[in-house]
């Protein structure tokens, strides 16, 4: 299932990187790197069936220790696994950026100044911005899509009250917000302007402060508890590589792309159960819970891993429970 998914991604990727990690995809790196996993989890889950179903049998019992370690195992083999389908993801879907603030402080300029382009206008007129303006960029491979919002003020005018109400919708779904202040006015805060704007609660926020080559301030980038500042000007780009850089830190972006493969959300989804389901079957281990709860969430752990492949089935699974001990003689 997921090969033939990464036929449709490699056809639809847009950079060079989506292209090598959805051909990854497509020769089989997931399939094989899951099938691995599933393979493990099928043998400790042999066993403890085997225990649960035939109690009357003989087999060898397994020391609780040994049980944890297989599953110590399978969770740093999963926990791999889900890093490197975190990166994939990016590379498919990359991050939501808004670029807000008040109105004459530089957003359209460092849109453009991202972009490379003359994709929105730039005049010294409160209001230019009225509507919303989408551009597609990558930074080492992670895709970008970078909206311009209208300046956020109390406008008279209706349009630009429609412009402005778009803009705080767009904040509201962003995955990071670049909140534009012009530095040249003096030590302005960002705080006053960011009440009432209802933020995302997993948005990233960088405080930029534009337009250096007037106030007179040097670049560079100062790390608080809830945000980053950083220091710009988009009008001559000193600076921006340190944007570059922080956009690329606060997706959890790494360049390298070794061992990488492109991945859908529904795949980190997945992943995220089977990892919940084999943490609760470890913690029912260590506090000596009933194997039947044990093996119950390694069932579940596993229908997850299934849902990325292929299913395998109860019929399968005692199928190798016959194979792998002396059922019935």
């Amino acid at each position: 299932m997921a090969q033939a998914e990464a036929v449709a991604d490699l056809i639809a990727s847009g950079t060079e990187t989506s292209a090598r990690l959805a051909g990854r995809t497509l020769n089989g790196d997931l399939s094989r790197r899951i099938s691995a996993l599933v393979e493990e989890m099928i043998r400790l889950r042999t066993y403890i069936e085997a225990k649960l179903d035939f109690p009357d049998e003989e087999i060898d019992d397994r020391a609780d220790g040994i049980i944890m370690r297989d599953i110590d195992s399978l969770l740093e083999r999963l926990e791999a696994i889900h890093s490197s389908a975190r990166q994939g993801y990016l590379v498919r879907e990359g991050i939501r950026v808004v670029i807000a603030g008040p109105p004459n402080v530089g957003k359209s300029s460092l849109l453009n100044a991202l972009t490379g382009s003359e994709a929105a206008i730039v005049t010294p007129i409160p209001g230019t911005t009225r509507d919303l303006l989408h551009q597609e960029i990558q930074i080492d491979g992670l895709p970008l899509h970078i909206t311009d919002t209208a300046g956020l003020r109390h406008a008279p005018d209706l349009v630009e009250r429609e412009g402005i109400r778009r803009a705080r919708d767009q904040i509201a779904s962003a995955d990071a917000i670049l909140w534009i202040i012009d530095d040249s006015h003096g030590n302005d805060e960002p705080e006053p302007h960011l009440q009432g704007l209802g933020l995302p609660m997993n948005a990233h926020l960088i405080l930029i402060r534009n337009k250096i080559d007037l106030s007179g301030r040097p670049p560079g980038l100062t790390r608080l508890p809830d945000h980053l500042e950083i220091a710009l000007s988009a009008l001559d780009g000193t600076g921006l590589n340190t944007l570059r850089t922080a956009l690329k830190e606060i997706a959890g972006y790494r360049e390298s792309t070794e061992g990488t493969f492109l991945a859908r959300r529904r795949h980190l989804d997945a992943l995220h159960k089977a990892q919940i389901a084999i943490q609760q079957a470890r913690a029912m281990l260590k506090g000596k819970g009933a194997a039947e709860f044990i093996a119950e969430e390694l069932r579940l752990a596993h229908r997850a891993l299934g849902e990325i492949t292929g299913e395998f089935t109860p019929d399968d699974l005692l199928e190798r429970i016959f194979s792998s001990f002396c059922i019935g003689k």
